[in-house]
């Protein structure tokens, strides 16, 4: 592993290319000037589209400034995220995110504009101007929220409540990342140190079970003695969410998150119900996992300690790419080859540095490329971060290439597709060509517990969402004794009788971020299992599959999410796809067993 004191010491190939976006600062600069004209531009047809002339020049003249101001953000916010510590990046990101919200202004009047034409008036002005013709799905796209947008002067009120209505997400967000303190640990010399993150996320899958235990008692403390505040600022922001679905006229707040993918609830209590229904598995892990530690009681604190001991993988950076390269030759040739092209081209900042932003992400840039951020380590976790998040470029490569720019953002619902079939095909590489027995164990080990994260921690987090919200709804109470009963219940449905719960167990609803951003872990869920699908019929050679799959990296946001997997063979209004899953999960768990 390479450690760099310095961003100058890292090699240029392995650092961004930000000139891609603009040559210098000087250029951006020059776009925010330009941009902040268009948006006085943009503020005079409030109140003055009367023709399908005017509705066009309004319509071309947003989109550009989309276009531009996406540059203009991405650029900032790169910059920022590879030195977090130098002021004036974050200087230039606080000036595009107040660029973003005069835009955000300058349009609010549209949707309330646009709904108040007839359907008929709206198609005569397609006919009248043929340009019209590039917006006409998204124009009669939004007359599905007819129902749910309120008068101009209401949506302007809206807009203005939007930093007061985000506060509990704000607030949890300073407490959770600034002014947390942690308990202490002792060190291999008896020394006594605060926790920190980092520190916990080795110390939790350490052999010695007291350092475990210590450490999982420091992570906690605070949460159980911040469980009052923590659980005003979540029953605030559930309220905020109900109150405003309310407002637009949604019959419940699952149905208002669920309503800009198009997906019925049903695909909501699909996936929770199926799960529920092929949990056996999970508890027979976790019996393997209390056999294997040679436990008596089984704890929260053993379930990321691996089972195979002492078991590390070394893998360079380059040989990661080569190794990530050779797994995905079932999605063909040309996938494979221009995900080679993007090393070669610099679309991805790979070394950790001082400073630089934590964890992994691809960010695509329309017009431009991909950017993906690693802090790669040369370990097993790295290759499977690289591999994720070149599914995600490789899905903004091809949506971006194949979609004009209004179809070519993706939904979140299918963002975790890509990075997940990339996975499965690796895992399923790396098992298949594993040199020792020891190696697959460890494999196996790490697929499943991999499986047990994204899928059914999830589907976990899910159903809590689900029960706080419907507790909302029906105007109950909601506080830190209601959220503690909730989830230490879920916790031993999900799993099962081998756990025995801690104190600190029933405390773990007060450190999810998500539950801040409404019903959006699901996805990652269906995600998962969508993925284990496909991956499973590319593996299997199917017919048509792999054409099928890349069409789908292709697509954008060319149709509702739930069609587009359709069209992969995928249909998660049915439990099938979760069934498969579940038996691929019992497979693995079969194997680790033998």
């Amino acid at each position: 592993m390479k450690t760099y004191r310095n961003r100058t010491n890292v090699p240029v190939q392995e650092t961004w290319n930000l000139a891609d976006i603009y040559p210098n600062i000087e250029e951006w600069h020059v776009q925010y000037a330009l941009i902040e004209e268009k948006v006085a531009e943009l503020n005079s047809f409030n109140g003055n589209i009367s023709s399908a002339e005017e509705l066009y020049q309004f319509l071309n003249l947003k989109e550009e400034m989309t276009y531009e101001y996406s540059k203009l953000y991405v650029y900032a916010f790169l910059q920022h995220d590879l030195d977090t510590r130098v002021s004036a990046s974050q200087a230039l990101l606080d000036k595009a995110s107040h660029l973003g919200q005069k835009i955000s202004s300058a349009t609010s009047f549209f949707m309330p504009f646009l709904l108040s034409l007839d359907e008929s008036t709206l198609k005569s002005y397609i006919n009248e101007v043929k340009e019209l013709a590039y917006f006409e799905d998204s124009l009669f796209e939004s007359y599905r929220y007819k129902k749910h947008v309120l008068s101009k002067e209401q949506e302007e009120i809206l807009s203005k409540m939007g930093d007061a209505l985000g506060s509990p997400r704000q607030t949890f967000g300073m407490i959770n990342n600034a002014d947390i303190r942690f308990g202490e640990v002792t060190t291999d010399s008896g020394e006594k140190v605060t926790l920190t993150r980092g520190m916990y996320s080795k110390l939790i899958e350490d052999k010695n079970r007291e350092k475990r235990k210590e450490a999982f008692q420091a992570y906690y403390k605070p949460y159980m003695h911040l469980q009052h505040t923590i659980a005003s600022t979540l029953s605030s922001a559930i309220k905020n969410t109900k109150t405003t679905s309310e407002i637009r006229q949604y019959p419940s707040t699952l149905e208002r998150a669920l309503f800009s993918d198009n997906v019925p609830k049903e695909v909501y209590e699909n996936l929770i119900q199926t799960t529920k229904a092929h949990i056996q598995p999970l508890y027979d892990y976790m019996d393997i996992r209390k056999k294997e530690l040679g436990l008596s009681e089984l704890r929260q604190y053993d379930l990321s300690v691996p089972l195979v001991k002492n078991h590390k993988l070394t893998i360079p950076y380059d040989k990661a790419y080569e190794t990530m390269l050779e797994s995905l030759y079932p999605l063909g040739e040309e996938y494979v080859n221009t995900l080679k092209s993007f090393k070669e081209k610099r679309y991805i900042d790979v070394r950790e540095t001082p400073g630089k932003r934590s964890g992994a992400y691809n960010l695509g840039l329309y017009g431009v490329h991909p950017f993906v951020l690693l802090n790669h380590q040369d370990d097993l976790s790295s290759l499977f971060t690289l591999t994720h998040e070149m599914g995600h470029a490789m899905h903004s490569y091809y949506s971006n290439q194949y979609q004009p720019q209004i179809k070519a953002g993706y939904s979140i619902f299918v963002a975790e597709v890509a990075s997940t079939v990339n996975e499965v095909l690796l895992i399923r590489y790396l098992i298949e060509r594993a040199k020792t027995e020891e190696e697959k164990k460890y494999l196996l080990n790490h697929f499943i517990d991999q499986f047990k994260g994204t899928f059914f921690t999830q589907v976990m987090f899910a159903e809590f969402e689900q029960i706080t919200h419907e507790k909302a709804q029906k105007q109950e109470a909601l506080n830190a004794e209601v959220f503690n009963e909730v989830y230490a219940d879920l916790m031993k449905q999900y799993y099962g009788p081998s756990l025995v719960a801690d104190e600190e167990t029933k405390y773990g609803w007060a450190r999810i971020p998500h539950f801040y951003r409404p019903f959006y872990v699901y996805k990652y869920a269906t995600g998962f299992v969508s993925a284990i699908d496909i991956a499973d019929r590319l593996i299997k050679k199917e017919k048509g599959t792999k054409e099928a799959y890349l069409q789908f990296l292709r697509s954008g946001s060319s149709d509702y999410p739930l069609e587009l997997l359709k069209a992969t063979n995928v249909d998660l209004l049915k439990p099938d796809a979760i069934a498969n899953a579940m038996s691929v999960f019992a497979e693995l768990v079969k194997q680790l067993t033998k």
